[in-house]
């Protein structure tokens, strides 16, 4: 049976539906606290959320869901059904845990629910992430509708800055052609698959552009991220992470554990630098999962800065192999709010010594 908990406004431009799902008085103490929509539903089985769900129109469907995860998985039986649902896909889904598991937290990822928290709950982050989402109505995340807000009116790139770029990368790429050469056989001859690496990047503005990597994994690396993610070097205590990076990781070839090393991967970038998407030195461009997470208001300044080649994150902390993701945060709004030409060359020259540091991270 349906039960209407509550009518709380979460501020006075801001209203959700939300639905949950829960049994534990743990996870339902979060109902309670959260306090965020101004229509709230409990479902008392799986089976019943399903049949609500199925009976909503366009219109009055849920934002949020909130789940508890359940010992015989049939939660997540039932985010296959809604992700496969044309209409039900693109709903907000958090799932609450009373107890650690890292395969249940490794489906989760596999589905790509919005969140997934363990307890002990921390409340105040769940409200935030959720405000979030539904404030930028990321049910489904545009990234194209993002690139409209104020922030990509805001950014605009130095004109000497530009100019640095293109004399810079010009010269880069005459002087290390052979290099270049090289390495793209080397890879052919290890593996099959295209040389270059493309892939969609977010970077100043919530511009999006083809990012150039030389190839340093094996054809379809991608498939086994989700299965990966236990190694995550962002994660925390078992929680998800907005960055994803891995210690030792074992979708790497041999030369792309060389190229990777020494950071000459990274030289197609060039590219992007003269094509204008990158400059040398910046934030680093980020993947859409991880872009359309750093888009609640505390973290918007990093798309503030140019996207880079190098930047102020890569020098400080390339070859430690700990580096928690509220540091790579910081790093990046501190770079977006004081760069600046002295700051760039400061950066540009500690690079090479940064790049040689042992690290196979």
């Amino acid at each position: 049976m349906q039960q209407q908990l509550s009518n709380i406004n979460i501020n006075s431009s801001l209203r959700a539906r939300v639905v949950g799902c829960v049994r534990s008085e743990q996870t339902r103490e979060v109902l309670y606290e959260l306090s965020l929509s101004t229509e709230f539903y409990e479902c008392e089985t799986l089976a019943e959320l399903n049949e609500y769900l199925l009976n909503q129109s366009l219109l009055s469907l849920p934002e949020v869901l909130l789940l508890e995860v359940d010992e015989q998985g049939e939660c997540f039986k039932l985010i296959e059904k809604l992700r496969a649902n044309i209409m039900l896909k693109g709903l907000i889904i958090v799932l609450l845990s009373d107890t650690p598991n890292a395969a249940w937290r490794t489906r989760a990822m596999q589905l790509k629910v919005h969140d997934y928290y363990e307890a002990p709950y921390p409340v105040n982050d769940i409200y935030e992430r959720l405000n979030f989402l539904i404030k930028f109505k990321l049910i489904r995340p545009s990234l194209k509708e993002l690139a409209n807000e104020e922030v990509i009116k805001t950014f605009k790139l130095p004109v000497g800055k530009r100019i640095f770029d293109i004399v810079f990368a010009s010269a880069m790429l005459l002087a290390l052609s052979p290099l270049l050469l090289l390495v793209a056989l080397l890879i052919r001859l290890e593996s099959k698959g295209p040389i270059i690496y493309k892939s969609k990047r977010v970077g100043a503005g919530f511009k999006i552009f083809d990012f150039y990597k030389f190839r340093s994994m094996y054809p379809d690396a991608d498939k086994r991220l989700a299965e990966l993610q236990a190694l995550n070097q962002y994660t925390a205590d078992g929680a998800p992470s907005t960055f994803v990076k891995f210690k030792n990781d074992p979708r790497i070839t041999r030369i792309g554990r060389f190229i990777r090393k020494t950071s000459i991967d990274e030289l197609p970038q060039i590219l992007n630098i003269l094509k204008g998407d990158m400059c040398v030195v910046g934030n680093r461009p980020l993947p859409f999962y991880e872009a359309e997470m750093l888009t609640s208001d505390e973290w918007t300044w990093r798309f503030l800065a140019p996207a880079g080649l190098t930047g102020l994150w890569q020098i400080s902390r390339r070859g430690r192999e700990e580096m928690s993701e509220r540091e790579r945060k910081k790093l990046d709004n501190f770079y977006a709010k004081k760069y600046c030409m002295k700051f760039d060359l400061k950066i540009l020259l500690r690079t090479l010594p940064a790049a040689l540091q042992k690290s196979d991270v």
